[in-house]
């Protein structure tokens, strides 16, 4: 079968950052993160036997007519691609236009809101198929043999419409496949070389996904815990592998681990050892997401990491309020947060913030702090870049719940186009709408304090380092942008 695996080009305020993303946004400056979990199904797909296309309008900057004409020339039988609450009314749009244009296409959707709401899909569009859960590269698969040879049955957290029109179900899904049994993702099937990091440093650039989702996965806020109920990874020989792959066929500079939290213990000793022997801490920048409390509980990998390549660690802050690391189920203190992020970069390490404004029992006060605890850690040299967003309740997640249950919404929730974080969507006791969004653009004007700006041009070593920084300026730049837009 001819499946293709796709971002339709979407005509909205910005460029959307969807693909492999917890927090959907609008951005000034476009943001193109890797799918990995659709580039594996691409991979997985071609394996099998199918025929597969890649059509990232989004990436590509590629028109939604170039979208429904190379449908229509390549005569694809089956279109898949992964949506979110913000822009699920689009996608449910565009397959209602497919279907009217190419009526014997099989289109399906796949993400956290779907697996959330799977019924209202097939109930507000002509939509084929909605695969819930996060393995849908496994799951698409199956789908697409369930279809081709009529034999197997439909893989689990299938949903469906019956030749009556009844809607039906293959029951929950499951999350049990090996991923020791993935191969190496098609980097040129996939287009591979369209997706970065702003913050990246060296090229080529590439990101893998060893893990899925976070060993904790209990987190309040967090989309992924609709679409992922457990933790797995491959063994950390597979993700050496993978580093060499990408080496010796890619000449790769630097590396992204993209899972929702990096493995530890003694995976992750064995992993940082093998770069060590294998000679890869030479060869490329690594990056991954911790939580900080992994890296207070063991202080010695810290340095082992380094010695590995290790570059970057992306890690929650959320709040300087205690009460609300407890209530969005963190598992972490402050102290523990302020601490890593000391350990980490006395060692050589850069660390990352994520923050986010708006929780709906934070007054203003309480977000400040957290404004002024990320200003002080960049002040001191112990944070070097900071990710700001407004706390955004997806379907399927707790914090929605807690939401609905406490009356916290500012609108109808079943608006979800205003879920694209241009304006709050829960009420907060003492701010207002705009205040919420100026308090995500003032955590960005850290950037531009004296003390960061001064250390950093000590820091300059080369050509590479100037433009680093001059790509981070113009980023930071389009993220103060983004919050100030706010709908009136």
């Amino acid at each position: 079968m001819k499946v293709c695996i796709a971002y339709p080009a979407l005509n909205g305020k910005a460029s959307p950052m969807l693909t492999q993303n917890r927090q959907f946004q609008w951005m000034s400056i476009g943001s193109y993160i890797y799918p990995l979990v659709p580039a594996y199904a691409a991979t997985l797909l071609a394996e099998d036997g199918n025929n597969v296309l890649w059509h990232d309008g989004i990436a590509e900057q590629r028109t939604y007519e170039d979208f429904l004409r190379e449908l229509e020339s390549e005569k694809v039988d089956i279109v898949a691609f992964e949506t979110k609450t913000p822009v699920v009314k689009y996608h449910w749009n565009i397959i209602d236009d497919i279907k009217e244009r190419i009526p014997e296409i099989k289109t399906v959707l796949y993400g956290d809101h779907v697996t959330a709401l799977p019924e209202e899909t097939l109930l507000r569009s002509k939509t084929d198929f909605v695969l819930t859960g996060g393995d849908y590269d496994f799951s698409l698969r199956g789908l697409v043999r369930w279809l081709r040879d009529s034999s197997d049955s439909p893989p689990g957290g299938a949903w469906w419409r019956d030749d009556r029109g009844e809607i039906r179900s293959s029951g929950p899904f499951r999350l049990d496949s090996d991923l020791n049994s993935l191969p190496f993702i098609d980097r040129d099937l996939t287009k591979a070389h369209h997706y970065y990091e702003k913050w990246k440093k060296r090229e080529p650039f590439r990101y893998t996904m060893v893990a899925r989702d976070c060993q904790w996965g209990r987190c309040t806020f967090c989309s992924w815990t609709t679409t992922y109920n457990n933790f797995r990874t491959q063994k950390h020989t597979k993700l050496l592998d993978e580093v060499g792959h990408l080496i010796e066929n890619y000449g790769v500079k630097e590396v992204f681990d993209d899972s929702g939290n990096f493995p530890t213990g003694k995976w992750t000793y064995d992993f940082c050892r093998g770069m060590i022997e294998r000679g890869y801490s030479d060869e490329i920048l690594f990056t991954c997401n911790m939580k900080f409390d992994l890296l207070v509980k063991h202080p010695d990998l810290i340095d082992l990491m380094v010695e590995a390549g290790f570059r970057k660690v992306k890690s929650g802050l959320e709040s300087a309020s205690q009460a609300t690391l407890d209530m969005l189920d963190k598992n972490i203190k402050v102290e523990d947060i302020v601490e890593g992020c000391k350990m980490a970069s006395r060692a050589g390490l850069d660390v990352q913030l994520t923050i986010m404004v708006g929780y709906p029992w934070e007054t203003k006060s309480d977000a400040q702090r957290t404004v002024d605890l990320a200003r002080e850690l960049f002040d001191q040299g112990y944070a070097e870049m900071l990710q700001a967003t407004v706390v955004i309740p997806y379907p399927g997640t707790p914090i929605y719940e807690m939401a609905q249950a406490n009356g916290w919404f500012r609108f109808d929730p079943a608006e979800y186009e205003r879920f694209d974080m241009t304006e709050p969507v829960l009420t907060t006791p003492d701010m207002t709408p705009d205040e919420v969004q100026n308090m995500s653009a003032q955590i960005y004007k850290n950037f531009l304090s004296p003390r960061f700006v001064v250390r950093n041009i000590k820091k300059i070593r080369s050509w590479e380092d100037i433009s680093y920084l001059a790509r981070g300026a113009v980023a930071v730049g389009g993220h103060i942008a983004d919050f100030w837009k706010v709908r009136k």
